[in-house]
């Protein structure tokens, strides 16, 4: 499903059905989950009282289209974090709860690619900028998100299930170190405080709007809301996720 089926043009050269469906108009919701059995909620962006009332609107339809199971890709912790962006998703899982519909939250923990901006920055000869302090991220590649889900939604047993996915927990030293093997020079880190980093953030001409949300998101780290231990990738995949140094190798080949 997708709000515009023109985007998706490529995935109907390929014989797959794209359906036309905006969790904001829940009227185009009820056809697009019309005959769907199991169902990958994918979270929305924008505030969190937007992306309730979204997510509020595509639960609401998957139970009048009879939709059999719902995999909700949710965040670490979600029923107990104090992160900035957990209101979205613990709402979204008491919603499905309600429903009484088979589930499965898929608690990603933080997508590696989030990281591209810095890693260019950093190709660009900046520092590593971070008010994260020693917080500790579970990052993993959108492709290993999306691998687990995969095996949720085609798998057995997933019924009324949670899993933390989450990689290896590194702090921001260590996630730099990394970095800066696969880079093969050495990458300063620059730890400063979340009024220096808005500021720095701001001389590189970022909008108020998205500097906000991102010292919102190195406080969540520095407060340890991403810092969950698990090997539930291994329990889906029958493997970790991607090494660090790996996917920063992607990462960096894709940007180069």
């Amino acid at each position: 499903m997708i709000r515009n089926p023109e985007k998706a043009a490529r995935l109907q050269d390929r014989g797959i059905e794209v359906r036309q469906g905006d969790f904001d108009h829940p009227e185009t919701l009820d056809a697009a989950f019309t005959g769907v059995d199991r169902l990958l909620i994918i979270s929305a962006d924008g505030d969190n009282e937007t992306r309730i009332r979204q997510h509020s609107n595509a639960v609401a339809a998957a139970s009048r289209a009879g939709v059999k199971f719902i995999a909700y890709t949710s965040i670490a912790n979600a029923t107990e974090s104090k992160n900035f962006l957990a209101p979205t998703h613990k709402a979204t899982e008491e919603a499905i709860l309600k429903t009484g519909i088979p589930y499965s939250f898929l608690r990603n923990n933080w997508y590696l690619e989030n990281e591209i901006s810095s890693i260019q920055s950093v190709l660009a000869g900046a520092p590593w900028v971070t008010s994260a302090g020693s917080g500790k991220v579970g990052w993993a590649l959108q492709q290993d998100y999306a691998e687990a889900a995969a095996e949720v939604l085609t798998g057995n047993g997933h019924e009324n299930t949670i899993y933390e996915l989450s990689g290896q927990l590194y702090t921001q030293e260590e996630f730099v170190s990394a970095l800066s093997n696969v880079l093969g020079k050495e990458v300063a880190v620059q730890q400063v405080d979340d009024n220096t980093y808005a500021d720095i953030m701001k001389s590189i001409d970022l909008p108020d709007s998205l500097i906000h949300f991102l010292v919102k998101i190195q406080k969540g780290i520095r407060d340890g809301t991403l810092e969950v231990e698990s090997n539930d990738f291994e329990k889906l995949l029958g493997r970790s996720s991607t090494p660090i140094s790996e996917g920063i190798t992607q990462i960096v080949k894709e940007i180069s």
